[in-house]
């Protein structure tokens, strides 16, 4: 809610309250991207050893004290100063909360776990612009614009939510204290089973040589060069639906209200597809659906200049960036260990999504006008073809991969190994 709010505020004046021009509007939201970028990669290596239960509470709070500071700024400057902490503070939260929950859940069940953040975004969606839509009518109260209460209400929730999971976030599945010292037992050594962690705890500590290795993995590479073409096409989606739609003749608090049936038929398409990619283990085919998704609605909205056609387009456009992004990221958790070496890839894929942002923001929010946006629209369906590519690419890969390994188990013992393999042990089973 916090990170594309400012979506909905401009539909109600921010911009014109600020006097910003478009290009002055395209910086603020560049600026948010910098520091997030720069914060990912650290933050995910040091969350095992600072503890989840306090690193990303503690994220979540300082974010909802710059997002809250929005709505008291009056001028340009005040609001570039605020988007840079606000990235700055959440920069890691997406890459920790995916490490974190692979923590707790095994391979073949996580991308519901992951699909999941991801719809509860996609929820926040609708919800923040029915939410916005009404502290909007607050306008004039303490002498301050509707838009600058949705800041600081809205900032104000997310303070109170990481303060409270100071108290309620568990570190890890052995010291979580609402399951039993047998259940603690029990999800550990499913886990390790799974390899979902090392099953042995020296394994899991932070190495610059897993960092490198995760560097030189062909599937990591390809599956983070995914994620900035993804990453381009749902930083679009979230920052310029609203926007888009006033572009279909859609104005003020319609406008708002017609940007939440596309998100929340997403949500159904999304879960449905996760607990289908979970029970047959097939992400890289979850993926590549969406990505066909992607592409249909950027074509619709391209060829097609009816409003209400662009409108049904935003639907499939929406169902396929908000599955393919979980899918992806569950993929690539899934096959990468031990945990400096997920960490890293986790990382890498978020920077690149980020990296795709602000390209997003500089296409729909500059180069390509409103109301046909035709260079976004062509960069889009170029980006959904590469992403389907890169998709089968990685699919051969892997199962060639896990061709050789099966070879390999036929002459040789798990004992044999060296312990450090990883997702290269010949016992790793790669998830397609």
């Amino acid at each position: 809610m916090d990170k594309v709010n400012i979506a909905s505020a401009r539909v109600v004046g921010l911009q014109q309250s600020l006097h910003l021009s478009d290009y002055q509007y395209t910086v603020a939201l560049t600026v948010t991207y910098i520091p997030y970028i720069l914060s990912g990669f650290p933050s995910a290596l040091v969350l095992k050893y600072v503890g989840p239960d306090i690193l990303l509470p503690a994220m979540v709070t300082l974010w909802g004290v710059a997002a809250a500071c929005q709505g008291l700024v009056n001028g340009y400057s005040g609001l570039l100063a605020c988007r840079f902490f606000l990235g700055l503070f959440e920069g890691g939260v997406v890459p920790s909360i995916t490490l974190y929950l692979s923590f707790f859940y095994p391979r073949m069940v996580l991308q519901k776990r992951i699909t999941s953040l991801y719809v509860v975004t996609v929820f926040s969606a609708p919800f923040m612009i029915m939410l916005g839509a009404a502290i909007s009518q607050m306008n004039g109260t303490g002498g301050k614009p509707g838009w600058a209460w949705m800041f600081i209400i809205e900032g104000l929730f997310t303070i109170c939510f990481g303060v409270i999971s100071f108290f309620l976030l568990p570190p890890s599945p052995g010291k979580a204290r609402f399951l039993t010292e047998r259940e603690r037992s029990y999800v550990v050594s499913v886990l390790k089973q799974a390899g979902s962690v090392s099953e042995d705890d020296v394994n899991d500590n932070f190495s610059w040589t897993e960092v490198i290795r995760a560097a030189k993995s062909p599937h990591v590479w390809l599956l983070v060069i995914t994620a900035f073409l993804g990453g381009t096409i749902l930083s679009g989606l979230v920052f310029f639906q609203p926007s888009i739609i006033v572009s279909l003749g859609y104005t003020g608090f319609q406008a708002q209200l017609m940007s939440a049936p596309p998100l929340l038929v997403t949500v159904v398409f999304s879960i449905t597809a996760a607990v289908i990619a979970d029970h047959y283990r097939c992400r890289g085919y979850t993926f590549i659906l969406f990505a066909f998704l992607e592409m249909i609605g950027a074509t619709i909205f391209y060829a097609n200049k009816s409003r209400h056609v662009r409108y049904g387009s935003l639907f499939f456009w929406s169902a396929g960036v908000f599955g393919s992004m979980p899918a992806a990221m569950t993929w690539l958790a899934n096959n990468v260990a031990p945990h400096a070496r997920r960490a890293s890839a986790l990382a890498a894929f978020s920077i690149t999504t980020e990296l795709g942002g602000i390209l997003a923001t500089w296409l729909l929010g500059y180069i390509s006008p409103a109301p046909d946006y035709k260079a976004a629209m062509i960069t889009f369906t170029a980006m959904s073809v590469i992403s389907v590519i890169l998709a089968v690419v990685n699919l051969v890969y892997l199962t060639r991969q896990n061709s050789l390994k099966a070879v390999r188990r036929r002459y040789m013992k798990k004992e044999d190994e060296p312990d450090s393999l990883g997702d290269r042990s010949a016992w790793f089973i790669y998830s397609l």
